[in-house]
């Protein structure tokens, strides 16, 4: 008995990884085969369309004035995320595959911890978009009256928080001295870890989902109750085509990771008959090509944005040029009373 604790408590810190996947189950080919080339060609090149298309979305929101408002801010703040997950999976098409055998385990932690950090970045982000929504419709408002240096201090709030739990497991929640403990799709990570981080996401899903659901049930309410005054149309229309598109980037963002989330719990839970490595690969495609479906969205439901959108490339090709930024529409309401007042004086 004292010789098997002995054997669960020791570390295998100097271990390489090749050891730590043949030890799970999850062997590695040391040789390129056509499906590492397809899934990497392919992953290389939704990388680079998931960077260059948050990178412009970024651009468009700090040029048009339009977008100067808290919730447009948390949306820029998305689309660094986004970003950073492109960055993320282009680090991992570089290290994966037959390349995995050559990580050391520090690396190899980087690389899990780069995807973990991009992801709770986007979770936690979703959130306070859905708290602000929650707070500035039940107060009859467009946008909140948050200040800039607190939506800094928000947005410096996220990324700490995605950034410590993405260090979590290198911090010490692995399996490196334990090795039953070890995961099958993540090797070096406890399974107890992913039961957490899956369960976490989950259950954020789940509050967003729900909060999304009050505010649509108060507005359609309010909404029968309003007059059918031009103002109140108006700002009824502009509050739902916001919300729209909010949902419509919550709705992609679960419906890409619960797959992921889904499969890390079943072998958190060490589900053998799951066998959800031949899932893997789906789940990571799946939630690689959220980080290109914000843009998308955006594109599609708002107009301003579009327009940003062609202004921006237009001027890189060399048209465009000499027109002033930040007034494309012309419309800057912060309340339904402001709004009351720009019609008032014509605006």
């Amino acid at each position: 008995m004292a010789i098997e604790s002995n054997q669960v408590s020791q570390c295998y810190d100097n271990q390489t990884v090749e050891f730590f996947y043949n030890k799970s189950g999850k062997f590695i080919s040391p040789m390129w085969r056509t499906r590492d080339f397809v899934v990497v060609g392919l992953g290389l090149t939704v990388c680079v369309i998931v960077i260059l298309a948050n990178i412009l979305v970024m651009t468009a929101i700090i040029i048009n004035r339009r977008f100067h408002y808290p919730i447009y801010y948390l949306l820029g703040n998305l689309a660094a995320a986004d970003l950073f997950a492109g960055l993320a999976y282009l680090h991992l098409m570089f290290h994966t595959g037959p390349w995995t055998i050559r990580l050391t385990p520090y690396r190899w932690f980087l690389r899990q911890g780069l995807i973990d950090t991009s992801l709770t970045a986007s979770v936690v982000n979703l959130l306070a978009v859905a708290l602000e929504r929650h707070q500035t419709i039940f107060t009859m408002q467009l946008h909140s009256t948050m200040s800039v240096r607190r939506v800094l201090l928000l947005i410096l709030a996220i990324w700490t928080v995605a950034v410590l739990l993405g260090l979590v497991p290198t911090m010490g929640w692995h399996c490196l001295c334990n090795l039953p403990a070890c995961s099958t799709m993540a090797p070096m990570y406890s399974r107890s870890y992913l039961v957490f981080w899956a369960v976490l996401n989950l259950l954020t899903f789940s509050i967003m989902v729900a909060v999304y659901t009050r505010i649509f049930w108060y507005v359609r309410h309010k909404s029968r109750r309003m007059s059918q005054h031009t103002t109140n149309a108006r700002y009824r229309e502009t509050v739902m085509s916001l919300m729209k598109t909010v949902t419509m980037i919550l709705g992609a963002f679960v419906i890409c990771w619960t797959p992921g989330l889904v499969v890390l719990l079943l072998d958190g839970l060490h589900c053998i008959p799951c066998q959800v490595l031949k899932y893997e690969k789906y789940c990571l495609v799946l939630a690689e090509c959220n980080s290109l479906m914000n843009p998308i969205i955006y594109s599609y439901r708002d107009e301003d944005m579009r327009r940003t959108f062609k202004r921006i490339l237009c001027s890189l090709c060399g048209r465009g040029r000499g027109r002033h930024w930040g007034t494309v529409s012309g419309i800057r309401f912060n309340t339904q009373e402001e709004e009351v007042l720009s019609q008032s004086i014509g605006l």
